[in-house]
């Protein structure tokens, strides 16, 4: 989610810059004086105050034609210079009443309508702009100003394709005018964002290198290009295009804080972190503030990447230190609190930055990804939400929006299995699950499980129906209330039965990157047809516990506690202690050990040891085999020691395949095999065969209406 906000941020900065560009050329103040010049020769000597105008010095030129004013009260041309220096210092509405005077007493002048109009642009009143230009361009449709102020306006209020047609009859009018190419320009920029925040990315591009044919090798075309690219995930384009971008020193530093960002999208994070090391030790040959700040802030994000949390800790306290209460650092702060699992503190620092700018992108999505990672869904969508109401179509919240909906999308599953053993049992199973979300609290699932089971010698069978309702609750964020309760109705050569089926859990995050789990269930002994026969309930007890670290280092144990309807009980413990090698494709190989034993022995009945050990070494890896398929590969072997029996080698392996047909639509095949002991004996052999189908049956969660409300209310 990190790096989209980055993309976005660097499109803004491009943005900015443009609509400045784009403020300038709205001035076109150099046109406008040469006409008013026309008339200065014999009105006095205005030359100081033209001269103020043209080099941009408004508030100067302001107070001469101000003082000029006081002499020559009447003159037409001072009065209108002296509105365009008010409107172009920042008082568009005291200019727009000016023009709005001196056109009552000069009804129909071209040139008083012209400034008039174009004061409205200044103000950012574009929909008043719209029709005065469109009656002026109809009166004076030969006159370059009007046409490309028109144009102009079209482009302000994006309605580029009509804005595009106007300009070109803007050059047709006056092909050595540079401003007209210069808006044609700024016209397909904002024409290509509007298609990019559309995710019509080929339109956009098409756009972009039009840019070229005016103006080859632009630097902004360049830029908005190689983002595109990011956007798209085309990294390798996007580095091709920054390496146009460098042609100089500062753009060869501006170039390579975007190929590091191109390198860590391309999941090539010790890359980016070697290339934004060495922007960082060009740009400081540069006196250059602005892209100080720039290339530290991508060399601190590349440390984030490669989980160099302490050095990047320090780095940005030293930054906070010198420069507080900015946003830029506060957002990297924040960005390293979300990959440390630290969320209060990132919350804190988006508080800090929406203080300071409640319009800030990194400050509204950050916050919204933030209390979506502490659990609180709703306030979660109020700040995704509150980014889309500022930054509309903006396609990194939307996506956020969707993954909460589907979320809470309610489904329903069929999980079908083929299992067989070298104990001559085969079995079927077919269970069909469904989910329903009543809130983002509150959850229901009810399944229904039909399994049949048959020892191909002794000619034993037996089916189970298992109907069970579950609901789970959550209690606070991060602890969850998990109940199912059922029937269990088995059918054997010898009995039929009917048994209660219970399943309770106390899901917990009581720590920083832990999780807890206190367990309860009732369960039937159905491995097979001889131990159904025997209607063996089991009372299981215990928990679970996981700990992760910001250093790939990982520690899962379950402990479990068992009594048994034939007055057996059992003690299991399972550990394993894990490292992840890489996020992409996600691998962790690690280190299981495994205690069992039983009170009685009963081995004719099934596996009931006094003592069990097994140790194994294992190795799990999964990731995308091409677009939205994701396969995965399980292994692991060791040694198993029953009682004071002789070792044995054990291994098992897991396999499988997922296919995201649509948002809504998913299947997985899979197959495993074990010879690990199990329920029957030490020297089993078990392989199974599966197929799960997942669809979403509505568009959006059944609480929708209520869940807009909510997001809504203050």
């Amino acid at each position: 989610m990190c790096f989209y906000r980055i993309i976005y941020q660097n499109t803004r900065y491009g943005f900015v810059i443009i609509y400045l560009l784009f403020i300038i050329m709205y001035k076109y103040t150099f046109i406008v004086l040469f006409i008013l010049s026309l008339s200065i020769r014999a009105q006095g000597d205005m030359s100081k105050g033209f001269s103020l105008l043209e080099k941009g010095n408004f508030e100067n030129a302001e107070s001469f034609f101000e003082d000029f004013l006081k002499d020559n009260p009447d003159n037409k041309t001072a009065k209108l210079c002296y509105g365009r220096a008010v409107g172009l210092s920042g008082e568009p509405l005291k200019a727009n009443a000016l023009f709005s005077e001196l056109l009552k007493d000069n009804p129909g002048d071209f040139e008083v309508e012209i400034n008039y109009n174009e004061s409205f642009l200044w103000a950012k009143d574009y929909k008043s702009a719209k029709p005065l230009y469109k009656k002026l361009v109809t009166d004076y449709p030969d006159k370059f100003g009007a046409v490309l102020g028109f144009a102009n306006t079209l482009s302000n209020l994006q309605e580029y394709k009509e804005a595009l047609k106007w300009v070109e009859k803007a050059i047709a009018l006056d092909p050595e005018n540079k401003s007209a190419l210069v808006s044609k320009k700024y016209m397909r920029l904002g024409y290509a964002n509007k298609y990019v925040n559309a995710q019509q990315y080929k339109k956009g591009e098409e756009l972009l290198q039009k840019i070229f044919t005016d103006f080859p090798e632009d630097k902004d075309a360049i830029q908005n290009l190689a983002n595109l690219y990011l956007i798209t995930k085309e990294v390798e384009k996007a580095k091709n295009t920054y390496k146009r971008y460098a042609t100089n020193a500062k753009d060869s530093i501006i170039a390579l804080n975007g190929i590091a960002l191109a390198e860590h999208i391309g999941e090539k994070d010790k890359k980016a972190l070697q290339i934004a090391t060495e922007s960082k030790q060009q740009v400081k040959a540069l006196d250059d503030k602005k892209l100080t700040e720039q290339t530290y802030n991508r060399y601190v994000q590349a440390l984030i990447w490669n989980k160099k949390f302490g050095t990047a800790q320090k780095l940005i306290d030293s930054l906070s230190n010198a420069d507080p209460n900015r946003n830029w650092i506060m957002a990297l702060d924040a960005t390293l609190g979300m990959y440390t699992a630290k969320f209060k503190k990132s919350m804190h620092n988006y508080d800090k930055i929406l203080a300071n700018d409640s319009t800030s992108f990194d400050g509204n999505l950050g916050m919204a990804n933030a209390l979506f990672a502490s659990d609180k869904i709703i306030p979660a969508y109020k700040a995704a939400k509150q980014t889309l109401v500022i930054y509309k179509n903006q396609k990194d919240a939307m996506n956020f929006i969707e993954k909460l909906d589907l979320k809470f999308t309610p489904s329903v599953e069929e999980h079908a299995t083929y299992t067989f053993d070298n104990g001559n049992n085969t079995a079927y199973s077919s269970k069909t699950s469904t989910d329903l979300f009543m809130s983002t609290k509150f959850s229901s699932n009810f399944s229904y499980q039909y399994r049949t089971t048959e020892n191909t010698v002794t000619q034993n069978k037996a089916t189970s129906h298992i109907m069970i309702a579950g609901f789970q609750y959550k209690l606070i964020p991060k602890t969850n209330l998990k109940t199912i309760f059922g029937i269990n109705k088995s059918i054997s050569t010898e009995q039929t039965f009917d048994q209660p089926v219970l399943d309770v859990r106390l899901q917990t995050q009581p720590f920083r990157l832990q999780n807890l789990d206190l367990i309860y269930t009732r369960e039937v002994q159905s491995f097979n047809a001889d131990l159904i026969e025997r209607e063996i309930v089991m009372n299981n007890y215990g928990l679970t516990y996981n700990m992760g670290t910001t250093f790939n280092l990982g520690w899962y144990t379950q402990l479990i506690y068992t009594e048994q309807t034939d007055a057996n009980t059992r003690n299991l413990l399972f550990t394993s202690l894990y490292y992840n090698l890489f996020k992409k494709p996600a691998t962790k190989v690690g280190v299981n050990y495994q205690y069992l034993s039983f009170e009685n022995q009963v081995p004719t009945i099934y596996f009931s040891p006094s003592k069990y050990q097994a140790v194994e070494l294992f190795g799990d890896i999964r990731g995308k085999l091409w677009e939205n398929t994701e396969v995965m590969l399980s292994a692991a072997s060791g040694y198993q020691k029953v009682e004071e029996d002789d070792m044995t080698v054990i291994f098992r392996a897991e396999t499988g395949v997922k296919h995201q047909f649509s948002k809504r639509l998913s299947g997985n095949i899979y197959g495993k095999y074990s010879n690990i002991a199990s329920a029957t004996a030490a020297g089993f052999e078990f392989t199974e065969i599966g197929l799960k189908v997942k669809w979403l049956f509505t568009k959006k969660p059944l609480f929708y209406a209520k869940l807009q409300r909510q997001i809504e209310s203050k």
